[in-house]
């Protein structure tokens, strides 16, 4: 059998072996483990900790980690069963973002589209949503299918190179920062919006605050949206009429949540 034979039929087995469902029982492929998975999180987010601005607001700070820790009170432990690292960076982009090994990073700009504490929860709830899911193993397989090595990528990992590759940093969720978008689908985007949705109601936040949240951040685009066939994130209109397709389940969750959340602003 010839070498390339070989690693196609090696390739393959991975593939098959490495079958999985979602949360919301779409099949994916999962070749990287929870492991290395962290790994990368945790190399990715220390790089940027050092070239980012940490804002130093203790109010700002405690209102943020208040929000977080409650959210994170609801993830399954199998998604990380670690402590939860939260850090709020000084920087007016709207956005925030999750990784794998129990990393939250918040910027400062995207406090002024979440207006209480339930659309920020909404927020952190859809980006932990992604590291449930389990996104960034499931786009990391995607890119390996496609070209960007295992060994490759276990080679960055063994010499703490993550944080400067950018096809890996983009796949965990750090595109934007980085200046590469992979394609997010928009499957991955509303599933975490989903998933979101349970964890904002079952902490105790108001998941009709969800809407508002895309309402906001409808108004905050300025019209500079691209068309949402040409985009690989849905529309808000879209985003706001699958929440609300949801909603009756998230309003029974949040009245079954033993405390609602108490996270003053200020």
């Amino acid at each position: 059998m010839s070498f390339k034979k070989l690693a196609a039929a090696i390739l393959i087995s991975s593939v098959l072996l490495s079958c999985a469902k979602s949360p919301t029982g779409r099949n994916t492929i999962k070749l990287y483990s929870s492991a290395q998975l962290n790994q990368m999180g945790n190399q990715a987010f220390a790089t940027l900790k050092a070239d980012a601005k940490i804002a130093k607001e203790p109010v700002q700070n405690n209102y943020v980690n208040c929000v977080a820790d409650k959210i994170i009170a609801q993830v399954p432990e199998e998604t990380f069963p670690g402590e939860w690292e939260v850090v709020v960076f000084e920087d007016e982009q709207i956005n925030a973002f999750a990784l794998p090994g129990g990393k939250i990073g918040i910027y400062t700009g995207i406090l002024k589209v979440a207006k209480n504490q339930h659309q920020l929860a909404a927020i952190i709830g859809h980006e932990v949503g992604h590291v449930i899911a389990e996104h960034g193993n499931e786009r990391m397989s995607q890119s390996t299918l496609v070209g960007v090595g295992m060994e490759v990528t276990n080679q960055l990992l063994s010499n703490n190179q993550v944080a400067y590759n950018q096809e890996i940093m983009a796949a965990i969720g750090l595109g934007v920062q980085v200046g590469l978008q992979l394609p997010f689908s928009r499957t991955h985007e509303s599933e975490a919006d989903y998933i979101g949705l349970d964890l904002m109601a079952k902490a105790g936040f108001k998941p009709s605050e969800s809407v508002k949240l895309w309402e906001n951040m409808d108004k905050a685009s300025g019209g500079e949206r691209p068309m949402e066939f040409l985009s690989t994130h849905p529309a808000p209109t879209t985003r706001i009429k699958q929440l609300q397709q949801n909603m009756a389940n998230a309003e029974v969750l949040y009245k079954l949540a033993p405390e609602k959340a108490n996270c003053p602003v200020s």
